[in-house]
């Protein structure tokens, strides 16, 4: 997946979501009377001084989504950020790299210093969203800008300043995220390395991966029951989905120094963000097919007794 600008054969697409009352009911603007020329118009005048909307895509060039930086203000370098995706690219990783490469962008490209937000406090997916990646609420909020919004009560305001880490976690549903030791070099990359019962807190038996996989493939479906992992990503940008007793929670794996660490029964989905993106895995045992846990009520089970 990419951004890039907005293309008139886009419009057929955005249109797709403009129509659909599961995402349009959220926005501001009514768009049932929008029609493709309207969204024609819009893709037409859509990279301004004042306003930058870029199409999230896919690997094969499809528009899947919009994000945008508008109202731009120069003057205090800030911005306002909206985004949206089609029904069809939700719960699979476009809306977060949107956002992420539009604030990369904005911070790094257009010399923006502060980047905000509202949703309606009724869209509880949008809520969801931006509370997992650990997005800031904020109740400082200009008058200039809460007199755009005028009528419309029952908002939530996030903000991002430049420098802000996002999704600095230090575990996943009690699953410690551990940051792999890298030496950098100078014009020949980075060697990255951990060591068994020092970096990680078991010994290794075997390591795997996992390659050659296509953007959008879920795979994992599983737990085990004694097994301990140590869950990388050397290589693009993996989804990690983990559930426990702690509850249901994800991380992108897309930073080659980070990894997670799972020692306890976990019930683990991936889904591949990137074509050829790379899993690698050091586990704590040989292979054992009596140890994987592949049915959900099986673990929901396992998992009540494991805590009695």
């Amino acid at each position: 997946m990419r951004l890039r600008k907005l293309e008139l054969k886009d419009a057929t697409l955005m249109l797709e979501w403009m129509h659909d009352k599961s995402i349009s009911k959220y926005f501001r603007h009514d768009f049932k009377n929008e029609n493709i020329d309207d969204v024609q118009n819009f893709i037409l005048s859509s990279f301004s001084d004042e306003n930058i909307h870029l199409a999230i895509v896919s690997d094969n060039d499809e528009y899947m989504g919009t994000v945008s930086l508008k109202r731009i203000d120069r003057k205090n370098n800030s911005a306002e950020l909206a985004t949206v995706v089609r029904s069809c690219a939700m719960k699979k990783g476009y809306a977060w790299f949107g956002i992420e490469e539009m604030l990369n962008l904005a911070f790094n490209k257009y010399g923006i210093e502060s980047v905000y937000w509202c949703v309606s406090k009724e869209n509880k997916r949008a809520i969801r969203f931006y509370d997992k990646h650990n997005f800031r609420e904020t109740i400082d909020v200009s008058n200039e800008i809460l007199k755009r919004y005028m009528g419309t009560d029952n908002l939530k305001w996030y903000s991002v300043l430049k420098g802000d880490i996002l999704d600095e976690r230090k575990e996943i549903v009690g699953c410690k995220i551990i940051r792999i030791k890298t030496v950098p070099t100078i014009d020949s990359g980075e060697l990255s390395f951990f060591e068994s019962n020092h970096d990680v807190p078991f010994n290794f038996k075997r390591i795997y991966y996992i390659s050659k996989v296509p953007e959008g493939t879920r795979r994992g479906f599983h737990a085990h029951k004694k097994l301990k992992q140590l869950l990388f990503c050397p290589y693009g940008r993996i989804q990690l989905i983990l559930e426990n007793e702690k509850g249901r929670e994800e991380i992108e794996l897309s930073d080659p120094s980070i990894g997670v660490i799972i020692e306890k029964p976990t019930w683990r989905e991936m889904l591949w963000l990137q074509k050829d993106s790379v899993l690698c895995v050091a586990a704590s045992d040989f292979y054992e097919v009596e140890d994987y846990i592949r049915d959900y009520n099986e673990f929901k089970k396992i998992l009540k007794n494991y805590y009695e």
